[in-house]
């Protein structure tokens, strides 16, 4: 009799590694093989020239590589055709090598592609405030424009738009706060339409809602890192069940969020039915109040 059971018991065997040989190939490709997600933003405010200006965002790269050099990603951004690049933070990670020659070589590759502009996120702070700025630098002389709690124009044929960036609140326990940043571009312009930049998701709702900002550009949420159906993912950063705000178009206070789900893990992490996101975010021009699809 036990010898009539060692077949089937070697057949479970079998089909129990096989099994797991497929959980562990499908979780590194759910990991790895990137994809590009395309959004349209719609307002009466846009000004006429902006019409159909493309943004890519990429945030929450975490020092990860895609493909040799990086060079999967470089080539799906360029096949996006942005007219610019937003990076909200995270691009380096606390506990990985060399996080300046990454970044240099991240924001070389990606202006040369389109005009990039960048603020930090969590982990850009965590070494310390002389490895923050050591590497604002770096990216600053890889033709990166850094974004660091201050606004700059972006003219067409006449008409302007404002290009705000905050750096994460881990920083400098003195640097200007978001509402002063907003007051002071406000006091340069009476009516501007602008974009804000901004790592963490989580203070959209009751803060940066209030600044005025048409539309703001989060990461920090990695897409609630396991995505299951009717959700906005199962957990946060602080392993907080089903939060919210982790991925997509959001509406508050007449303001609008648009979160990327990332592209990279911090540490041992991975993602689950949560590939990594080449954000392509088109603003239009329309006779209707904003709207988000």
């Amino acid at each position: 009799m036990a010898n009539r059971r060692r077949p089937r018991s070697r057949l479970h065997a079998v089909m129990r590694w096989g099994l797991l040989a497929l959980l562990v190939l499908f979780v590194y490709w759910d990991n790895t093989a990137l994809r590009t997600d395309s959004l349209t933003y719609t307002s009466t405010a846009l000004p006429a020239e902006f019409d159909g200006l493309r943004i890519v965002q990429l945030s929450d790269l975490h020092n990860r590589e895609f493909g040799k050099n990086n060079q999967r990603l470089y080539a799906a951004v360029e096949q996006a055709a942005p007219d610019l690049i937003f990076l909200t933070g995270d691009l380096v990670d606390e506990y990985a090598e060399a996080p300046i020659l990454y970044a240099k070589a991240v924001g070389k590759a990606l202006s040369a592609i389109a005009p990039t502009y960048y603020v930090t996120g969590n982990h850009e702070w965590a070494p310390g405030n002389a490895a923050v700025e050591e590497l604002k630098t770096a990216l600053r002389e890889s033709g990166v424009t850094v974004l660091s709690n201050q606004f700059v124009p972006l003219e067409r044929n006449g008409q302007t738009i404002f290009i705000a960036g905050i750096d994460d609140p881990n920083g400098y326990a003195d640097q200007t706060t978001p509402e002063e940043l907003a007051a002071k571009l406000y006091a340069q312009q009476e009516a501007p339409f602008w974009l804000l930049l901004a790592h963490r998701n989580t203070f959209f709702n009751g803060r940066y809602c209030r600044l005025g900002a048409d539309l703001t550009f989060c990461g920090h949420a990695h897409g609630g890192i396991v995505r299951l159906p009717g959700t906005d993912g199962l957990f946060s950063h602080d392993l907080d069940l089903f939060p919210s705000y982790t991925a997509g178009l959001y509406e508050e206070n007449g303001s609008v969020l648009f979160v990327t789900r990332g592209l990279g893990n911090s540490g041992p992490s991975f993602r689950v039915f949560n590939r990594p996101e080449i954000a392509l975010l088109t603003l239009r021009r329309a006779g209707t109040p904003p709207t988000i699809s």
